[in-house]
């Protein structure tokens, strides 16, 4: 990498609130808020609105939207096209 062109990349904590879940790992993404890490140190802390221990598909809380009959339904509604 060219130096003086790319953002600093450090360790960062993402926090899911929903889930009172966070994790460290490495980002360019900066914050003005930090928080103490388990190992004493302090991190920015960027706060997500879903991590994968909230999000429906990760937790298995997904519902399935039944797609099955919809084209029949419509055609049994309006007609089916006619043949050109």
């Amino acid at each position: 990498m060219n130096p003086g062109i790319h953002p600093a990349y450090r360790p960062v904590v993402f926090r899911d609130r929903a889930a009172d879940y966070a994790f460290l790992t490495r980002s360019t993404l900066t914050s003005d808020k930090t928080v103490e890490w388990e190992d004493g140190h302090t991190y920015p802390v960027i706060d997500v609105e879903i991590s994968d221990r909230s999000h429906p598909f990760y937790t298995g809380t997904a519902r399935v939207l039944d797609t099955a009959g919809r084209v029949e339904r419509f055609e049994r509604r309006y007609g089916k096209r006619e043949s050109r």
